[in-house]
């Protein structure tokens, strides 16, 4: 297991980073725990983020190589491993232990490592982190503790950046209605049965204002970028079922039919196919700079 104190962090350098033990309860285990058991699927099914993401992050850092890069709610390491030979070495803080396992097993690179961990807690070294990123994540970080975090961990000049892709990819405007369709069926069928996730949640189209309101950047922004994936019609069932409305579902007994799958997996399977077209997706990133 890694160890950060033992591995370059500061286990207690600063009455910031030992105070940080009393906000663990910003850390809601329904959250934590929301993916548990589909790790794999997630890991199968949801998208890589895209590879130009790195690059300007590194040249907003002015750093052709950086030192330490740490990814916040790493989960199954789809948007660690995308620093793979374009940093010394990279960090994933992830708190759910199924998670972290599917991460170590789908990585084969030496200088990555996952962590258990959470957002406002890293246990790293005061200034140690040249990038700092939450992939699809910091929608379920408290966010005052977390940017606090942040702040601490990242040298002078670096960079944060917390993106979202829009959901589903354009795929063709009729595949995409049957995927809202399932939504909402799977959202009215968790309100009926009192399943609603209890987790906390803050709103995404909001992150920027927080990061500006949290004084912890001197320069923020939010930029689009794109990526383009192929999938199929088992991909696209395989993306629904990694939606975590629908884990919750499937976990509490009902049936695939019932939430909705079948359906649309009987609309991919007619729109779709088997043979894998282009995916296009869209990702919008909030950008603070230490």
């Amino acid at each position: 297991m890694y160890n950060p104190v033992a591995d370059g962090a500061h286990a207690g350098s600063t009455s910031r980073a030992a105070a940080q033990w009393c906000h663990l309860a910003f850390e809601n285990p329904t959250s934590i725990e929301r993916f548990s058991g589909f790790a794999d699927v997630y890991n199968a099914h949801r998208p890589r983020p895209p590879e130009v993401l790195s690059d300007i992050l590194r040249e907003l850092a002015s750093v052709p190589r950086p030192r330490l890069v740490v990814d916040l709610g790493s989960g199954t390491g789809l948007s660690t491993r995308i620093w793979v030979g374009k940093a010394d070495r990279i960090i994933g803080i992830e708190p759910n232990p199924d998670m972290r396992r599917q991460a170590e097993t789908a990585t084969d690179s030496t200088n990555i490592t996952y962590a258990a961990g959470v957002s406002h807690h890293t246990g790293l070294h005061d200034a140690a982190a040249d990038i700092v990123t939450a992939s699809q994540a910091l929608h379920w970080m408290e966010p005052e503790s977390t940017f606090d975090e942040v702040e601490r961990i990242l040298r002078p000049g670096g960079v944060f950046a917390a993106y979202d892709c829009d959901w589903p990819p354009t795929m063709g405007w009729e595949i995409e209605l049957a995927y809202r369709t399932m939504k909402q069926r799977a959202a009215a069928l968790q309100h009926r049965h009192a399943l609603t996730s209890t987790a906390s949640r803050w709103a995404k189209e909001k992150h920027l204002s927080r990061m500006r309101a949290s004084g912890c950047f001197r320069f923020t922004k939010e930029i689009t970028v794109h990526s383009m994936e192929m999938g199929n019609a088992q991909r696209l069932v395989g993306l629904a079922r990694s939606y975590g409305g629908v884990m919750i579902l499937l976990r509490h007994g009902f049936t695939e039919e019932q939430v909705g799958l079948k359906d649309l997996a009987e609309a991919a399977e007619r729109l779709l196919g088997p043979t894998p077209r282009p995916w296009y997706y869209a990702y919008r990133v909030r950008l603070g700079v230490k």
